[in-house]
C-alpha cells in the first residue's frame, strides 16, 4: 500500500522511483478501469502534470490504451498534460464574476504574466486558469492563487497581489 509519506516526498525521487510508485498505485487499485480517475489523480500528483509518457506507462499496466486513458485525463479539467507553475492562478468567470469585471481581471493578468489562458511562464512561477464558478458570487470577482480565494479583485489591486508571491 502507497503511504502519504511516499506521495509527499516526490520531490526527492528519480524518474525510476516515480514509475516504480506508480505502479504500486496502480497495484493498490488493483488495475481496475473503475479506478482510473483516481490513479490519474494520484499520477498528477507524483509527476506533477500527465505527460505522453506517464499515460502510456498507465496504459500499458492496466492494459488499457493510451487513447482511453487520454481520453479520461482531456475529459476533466483538474488533470494537465503539461507542467503547471509554482502558482496556479484561477479566475472565475462564473456570471458573478463575469459581469462585476471578471474578464477585465483576466486580461490584466495576461497582460502582467505574458500568458494566455493554459500556459504557464517560461519560469515555471505562474499558470493561467479560468474557472465557471468558485461558489464566491458575493465577493464577484474572484480569483484563486493555489486554492486561496482572492475577493474584490479588480485589474488596479493585479500587481500587488502578484507581489505578494514573490
Amino acid at each position: 500500500m502507497v503511504t502519504e509519506g511516499e506521495v509527499c516526498n516526490v520531490h526527492l525521487m528519480t524518474e525510476e522511483e516515480k514509475y516504480d510508485l506508480l505502479k504500486n498505485v496502480i497495484n493498490d487499485y488493483e488495475r481496475k478501469e473503475s479506478n482510473l480517475i483516481q490513479i490519474l489523480h494520484m499520477a498528477q500528483t507524483i509527476f506533477g502534470f500527465l505527460p505522453t509518457e506517464v499515460q502510456q506507462f498507465i496504459a500499458e499496466e492496466m492494459g488499457l490504451t493510451v487513447s482511453k486513458v487520454n481520453s479520461v485525463l482531456t475529459f476533466y479539467s483538474f488533470f494537465s498534460t503539461k507542467p503547471k507553475g509554482e502558482y496556479t492562478i484561477s479566475v472565475c468567470l462564473g456570471t458573478a464574476c463575469y459581469v462585476r469585471g471578471g474578464k477585465e481581471v483576466l486580461n490584466k493578468l495576461k497582460e502582467e504574466l505574458g500568458i494566455d489562458v493554459g500556459q504557464t511562464t517560461e519560469d515555471k512561477k505562474y499558470s493561467l486558469t479560468v474557472m465557471r464558478c468558485i461558489g464566491s458570487c458575493g465577493l464577484a470577482p474572484a480569483m484563486t492563487i493555489n486554492g486561496k480565494v482572492y475577493k474584490q479583485v479588480n485589474p488596479n489591486k493585479i500587481k500587488r497581489i502578484l507581489g505578494t508571491l514573490k
